[in-house]
């Protein structure tokens, strides 16, 4: 009798289960402990959402916002700062396709954006995702926010429209500033000397391929500006204190380079760049050091009354008052509807539907002065946009303000059946200013947080000023970029240029008018 009750006593079959759930328990119980688990549990437990990342960045050093095996892009970091935030695990690393990544815009070379979106799939949990990602960022890439999207958002395929933003140099719109090589060796020994120009239009004419094709050839003739009908110019003064290199492959500059820590004093105008001392040669990368410390910025309104002070020395009082701003506008506008653009891109054909693009609008009614130095803001809103487009609308629309070109090239440069040679203006002073997605937050505005810049506005507005518009004016007041891009709008580079000013007798004062505003969409 007792060795069966012991045997009954003894055997513990409902102890078998006890261990798993204690494991249930502990496995339901454990999300209080999960901050001292390994990097590895965290990313697993986590869920992935679909957001939104609004953030900028300074294009210098860099080779474009596009991935590029084998060159620093700003894709690249991004997507390792996100592997190193934990927000991509580690099976995800370098294949953006398996967590959903686009992008809104695509910028080339050295440009920069202060409203760039990126969408994907990430960990954002646990709080602290936003300090996370700037933690593990250059100070050129500034991450200000996520917002949380439908599981079909695509940042590219959403994104209605766009806004760039160009700042040209007041001194770029003076016709008698930075003439071409051929005006400046005329003038030497002449009451209308351009001295001060010669050297930085010798170094424009070294450059191979500056901008264009080159051809040697001298000739005896004004190309295109009308010399003897401007009376009042003067010597335009570009003093460079040290050499400056181009390559061919970025003759409009060398944005990898940036400003050296320490102090930089300029004076300087709309007619040029003068007086700029700089006490340590050495080029350092603008990680080190940003600009902001040693360059005012400011904005102002539409510069009517022509209030800018000339430059001393010199009989040109070029400003961008009322009356040069409407003949500006007046040219910009002609981009604006639906025309094709072949001409202002490259490897896109005439026949090629992604060469037909879409305007917006295109207007110049503001300047900024940076450092002493004032720009005029060209903002360019489009549906989107071809490789270097923006800039070459920008370079022709300077050559027809300067006289090289009559305002009805730009017409025949919108033609399908006609190839024209189109100047291609510096990449350092183009940004992407905004993305738009007014057909998401109609159709999403009730169940998802509105897509804008609306919250981020300060602090958008805080890195244009600490970044990028520093390092415009200064990689124009060192560099001077501008000045020899502007020296090679001559007949060797582009002869379309001298062709269709020859037929307008090289003037483009007239108030000629363009109709080719008025395209159907």
């Amino acid at each position: 009798m007792e060795n069966p009750d012991t045997k009954t006593t003894i055997s513990p079959p409902p102890q078998e289960p006890d261990p798993k759930k204690l494991k249930m328990s502990t496995t339901t119980t454990s999300d209080d402990d999960e901050t001292t688990t390994t990097d590895t549990t965290k990313k697993q437990r986590y869920k992935r959402r679909k957001v939104a990342i609004f953030f900028a960045y300074c294009g210098v050093g860099y080779q474009g916002m596009q991935k590029n095996p084998g060159a620093k892009t700003i894709e690249g970091d991004l997507e390792e700062a996100l592997y190193l935030s934990n927000a991509v695990p580690e099976q995800d690393r370098n294949n953006p396709k398996r967590y959903d990544w686009a992008r809104s815009a695509r910028t080339d070379k050295g440009v920069s954006a202060v409203g760039q979106v990126v969408s994907g799939r990430f960990y954002v949990d646990p709080p602290g995702f936003v300090d996370r990602l700037n933690s593990n960022l250059s100070p050129q890439i500034r991450i200000f926010g996520y917002k949380r999207v439908t599981a079909s958002f695509n940042a590219k395929k959403f994104c209605d429209r766009r806004r760039y933003v160009y700042l040209i140099p007041v001194f770029a719109l003076d016709p008698s500033a930075h003439r071409d090589r051929e005006s400046v060796l005329a003038s030497l020994g002449s009451d209308k000397e351009f001295v001060k120009c010669l050297e930085c239009s010798e170094r424009g004419r070294k450059v191979g391929g500056l901008m264009g094709k080159r051809n040697y050839e001298l000739r005896g003739t004004s190309f295109g500006l009308d010399i003897s009908s401007n009376t009042n110019e003067s010597m335009v003064e570009s003093e460079f204190n040290e050499e400056t290199k181009v390559s061919p492959d970025n003759a409009g500059g060398d944005d990898s380079k940036s400003e050296p820590k320490n102090e930089i004093s300029t004076s300087s105008n709309n007619n040029g760049v003068s007086g700029v001392e700089v006490e340590n040669s050495e080029d350092t990368d603008l990680n080190s050091e940003p600009l902001n410390d040693t360059t005012k910025v400011s904005v102002g309104e539409e510069n009517a009354n022509g209030e800018e002070k000339p430059e001393k020395g010199s009989g040109s009082e070029f400003c961008y008052g009322e009356k040069e701003k409407v003949r500006f506008n007046r040219i910009l506008n002609c981009y604006e509807g639906t025309h094709n653009f072949h001409n202002f891109t490259t490897r896109t054909k005439a026949a090629d539907p992604a060469a037909r693009r879409y305007i917006i609008s295109f207007n110049a009614n503001t300047t900024v002065t940076v450092g002493g130095m004032d720009f005029v803001k060209c903002e360019v809103v489009g549906q989107s946009f071809m490789l270097h487009q923006i800039r070459k609308m920008v370079g022709l629309a300077v050559a027809i303000f300067r006289n090289c070109a009559p305002e009805s090239l730009l017409e025949i440069a919108l033609q399908k059946d006609v190839n024209v040679n189109v100047p291609t203006a510096p990449e350092v002073g183009l940004y992407l200013d905004e993305c738009f997605f007014a057909s998401y937050n109609q159709k999403w505005g009730d169940s998802h947080e509105e897509l804008s810049m609306k919250d981020y506005e300060q602090e958008a507005e805080d890195f244009k000023m600490k970044h990028i518009y520093p390092h415009i004016a200064y990689t124009e007041q060192k560099e001077g970029v501008v000045g020899l891009w502007l020296h090679s709008l001559n007949h060797r580079n582009y002869p379309d240029l001298c062709t269709a000013a020859a037929d307008n007798d090289g003037n483009t004062s007239n108030e000629e008018s363009v109709d080719v505003g008025n395209v159907e969409e």
